[in-house]
């Protein structure tokens, strides 16, 4: 069963979306886009050379698809670490249209403001989204394997629960499409920190050794794990079982394209009433 239900063109995140009505929550498909190949054909990257006035023609068209306005889009400068920011108003339209004007080095956005889109960028690296309904906040953190191990879910969650007041029993996560086990190939270097991030709370549906020494890991349930631990509960995370590198002719994977392919986008916001 998928997380995300196909809605047109791209993935929405019905469970959250029929909580929340006005919440707007999902992840972009290289569906029925401008780009050409090898970023055909809604590929939402400023950043891999793709013709800018393409990527802005993507993104608004796109802005109109889900009913939120691009000006009120914010977006980051995502650098494979664990810096939260949390963003208002004040922010809206940063990254949207260009890459410069995104927030810098950093991987995790949150806000509490209303009429604000949250937007974070992929091509096998796992989308983790967050909401706690009570407080009305919502958060996207991008987190490859780096972001994984440097502990940027848990980091979320105890930035809401520190400093937002959030209840860690009512804070929702989800994780998104992302690079499955089945073609996720790492090195002892990877399962060293992985190991080290679990801190002896191993588990065998993250990673399995292959014959040639190497490992294959799942992300998803890496970080699903990680959150379980960060107080979460089991029954408050939602996973994706679709792998973006299986699925190439739905996502964009920078593995199976070799590193020369466009963006999904992941995002949230709610719009005010």
């Amino acid at each position: 069963m998928h997380t995300f239900k196909q809605t047109g063109k791209h993935l929405s995140l019905q469970k959250w979306q029929v909580q929340n009505p006005n919440l707007v929550a999902g992840f972009t498909t290289r569906e029925c886009g401008n780009s050409s190949m090898p970023f055909q054909s809604l590929n939402m990257g400023f950043h891999v050379n793709d013709d800018p006035i393409m990527v802005q023609k993507n993104r608004i068209q796109f802005a109109e698809t889900i009913h939120f306005p691009v000006q009120n889009w914010v977006g980051s400068k995502q650098v494979h670490g664990a810096n939260i920011v949390k963003v208002t108003k004040n922010v809206r339209g940063a990254g949207s249209l260009d890459f410069e004007s995104a927030i810098p080095d950093t991987d995790g956005l949150y806000t509490a403001d209303e009429d604000l889109l949250l937007t974070s960028l992929y091509a096998d690296c796992v989308p983790l989204y967050f909401y706690a309904p009570n407080e009305k906040l919502v958060g996207l953190a991008h987190a490859g394997w780096k972001g994984t191990v440097a502990k940027i879910g848990p980091k979320m969650v105890e930035t809401w629960c520190e400093k937002e007041n959030a209840d860690v029993q009512t804070i929702q996560a989800a994780i998104g499409p992302s690079i499955g086990d089945c073609c996720y190939e790492v090195d002892d270097r990877v399962i060293s920190e992985v190991k080290a991030a679990l801190a002896g709370f191993d588990d065998a549906s993250v990673y399995k050794e292959n014959e040639n020494g190497k490992y294959q890991l799942n992300l998803q349930k890496l970080n699903e794990k990680l959150l379980l631990l960060a107080g979460l509960l089991p029954e408050n995370i939602t996973v994706s079982d679709q792998c973006t590198s299986c699925e190439n002719d739905l996502f964009f994977s920078h593995r199976k394209d070799r590193g020369k392919t466009g963006r999904m986008m992941s995002f949230i916001g709610t719009k005010g009433v």
